[in-house]
C-alpha cells in the first residue's frame, strides 16, 4: 500500500512539472518571444490610415434660433365695387404688379354721368333763381318807404333759401361726382394682383362679398414665426439694443432666400405650445418671398467671441456621449470626449475636450482606433505609371 501511494505521488508531480514546462515554453519560450516580437513589428509596420483632418479654430460664432414660419403679405385688399353696374373693362393682367391708384376695372358710367349732369343743371337753375331774387331784393331796398317791410323781409328770406339750396346742390354734385368716380375701380395699394374673379359684361353691386380681384403688397413683406418662451428674455434684451437679424431659408435648409429684421414681439405667450409669436419684415425687392409660403427662419440672438469651433464632421456619437479623434504630433489618433454647446451650418462650438490649434479627424473615422497611425494622403484608384489596371 505504501509503495503504490508513493508511485502515485511521483506520477502526479511528474505530470504537474511537465504541464508547467509546456506552459512556460509556449508563452515564454524563445519561440513565443519571437512570435510576439514579429507581431509587434508587423503592427508597427501597419500602413497609416488615410483620413481628412481639420484644425480647431478660434472664431466668432453666431448663435441662431431656428424655427418655421409663414410668409404673409404686408397688406392684402380684396378689391370690390362701391357702385352697381355692368363691367365695361378689365384693365389688368392676372399676376401683374400695379401701383396705388392704377385703374383695375371700369363700370358702365352712363347712369352716374346722367345723375351728375342733373345735379349740375339743378344748381344752375337755383343760381339763376338766386340772381333774380337778389335783384328783387335790391329793388325793394331802393324803394325805401314805398315798399312794405314785410315785402323786404320776405324777399330777403327768399334769397337766403335759394343760397341754402345752392349749398345743397353743391353737396348733391359732390355726391354724384363721387359715385361717378367709383365707376373706375382703382388699386388702393401697390402690389401684385391675383386671379380675376369677374369678367367683362357681368353685373356687380356693392352689396356682394365677392371682389373683382385681390391685391397683395409684397414689398415689403412679413414672416410670422415662433420661438420658445425660454428664449424670450434673451430676444427682448437683444432687441432693445438693435433690431435682430432674421434669415429666411427654404424648408429643406439648403437655400437662403432673404434677410430682414425682427419688427414685432407678440404681446402674449401661447400657453398651449409654450411659444411666442414673432414678426420679421423683409424688403423683398427680388420677390423671393411669396404670401403663404412656408420657410425656415434663423433669428440671430448673439455672437460668441473667441469660440472654439470645429467642423460638425469631426463630432462622433458614442455610448459615452460625444467624442472626436485628435491627431498628435506623431500622427497617431487620440480619442477625446467633447462637450458641444452650439451647432449650425456645419460648425460646432466646443466647450470641453479640444482647444484651438488641435488637429481633428473629419473623415475616415470608421477605420480609426485610438493610437492608430493616420495620414492625410488619399488613396488613388488610378493605376501606377507603367502598369495596367486589372480588368
Amino acid at each position: 500500500m505504501k509503495k503504490s501511494r508513493a508511485i502515485g505521488w511521483i506520477l502526479f508531480v511528474a505530470v504537474v512539472a511537465g504541464g508547467s514546462y509546456y506552459t512556460w515554453h509556449r508563452f515564454y519560450g524563445p519561440e513565443a518571444i519571437a512570435k510576439r516580437e514579429a507581431a509587434q513589428k508587423a503592427a508597427a509596420q501597419r500602413p497609416a490610415i488615410p483620413v481628412s483632418i481639420a484644425e480647431v479654430e478660434k472664431a466668432e460664432f453666431p448663435v441662431y434660433l431656428t424655427g418655421l414660419g409663414t410668409v404673409q403679405a404686408f397688406n392684402t385688399v380684396v378689391v370690390r365695387t362701391r357702385v352697381d353696374g355692368e363691367i365695361d373693362k378689365i384693365a389688368f393682367q392676372e399676376g401683374q404688379t400695379v401701383k396705388q391708384g392704377e385703374l383695375l376695372a371700369e363700370i358702365d358710367p352712363r347712369p352716374y354721368q346722367a345723375t351728375l349732369d342733373q345735379a349740375k343743371a339743378k344748381k344752375a337753375q337755383d343760381e339763376a333763381n338766386l340772381a333774380n331774387a337778389n335783384l328783387d331784393l335790391q329793388r325793394y331796398t331802393k324803394l325805401g318807404e314805398f315798399a312794405t317791410r314785410q315785402q323786404t323781409d320776405t324777399q330777403r328770406s327768399t334769397v337766403a333759401q335759394l343760397t341754402a339750396q345752392i349749398a345743397a346742390d353743391d353737396a348733391a354734385i359732390a355726391n354724384a361726382q363721387t359715385q361717378f368716380d367709383y365707376t373706375q375701380v382703382k388699386s388702393p395699394i401697390s402690389g401684385v394682383v391675383g386671379l380675376r374673379q369677374v369678367d367683362v359684361g357681368n353685373i356687380v353691386n356693392a352689396a356682394t362679398q365677392t371682389g373683382i380681384v385681390t391685391v397683395t403688397q409684397i414689398e415689403p413683406i412679413t414672416i410670422i414665426f415662433t420661438a420658445p418662451e425660454e428664449q424670450l428674455p434673451d430676444i427682448s434684451e437683444a432687441q432693445k439694443v438693435a433690431p435682430l437679424k432674421v434669415i429666411a431659408i427654404t424648408t429643406d435648409g439648403k437655400k437662403p432666400l432673404a434677410e430682414g429684421h425682427l419688427a414685432v414681439i407678440n404681446n402674449q405667450v401661447d400657453t398651449t405650445s409654450g411659444t411666442i409669436r414673432l414678426k420679421a419684415v423683409f424688403d423683398n425687392k427680388d420677390h423671393t418671398l411669396w404670401p403663404g409660403q412656408s420657410v425656415s427662419t434663423r433669428l440671430l440672438v448673439k455672437t460668441l467671441k473667441d469660440a472654439t469651433v470645429v467642423p460638425d464632421d469631426a463630432i462622433q456619437h458614442g455610448t459615452n456621449g460625444l467624442y472626436a479623434y485628435a491627431v498628435g504630433s506623431d500622427n497617431k489618433a487620440e480619442l477625446r470626449n467633447v462637450k458641444v454647446s452650439q451647432s449650425i451650418d456645419g460648425r460646432s462650438v466646443i466647450e470641453e475636450g479640444l482647444k484651438p490649434g488641435d488637429r481633428v479627424i473629419t473623415g475616415g473615422q470608421f477605420k480609426v482606433q485610438p493610437g492608430a497611425l493616420v495620414t492625410t494622403a488619399v488613396a488613388s484608384s488610378s493605376p501606377a505609371p507603367g502598369k495596367v489596371k486589372p480588368e
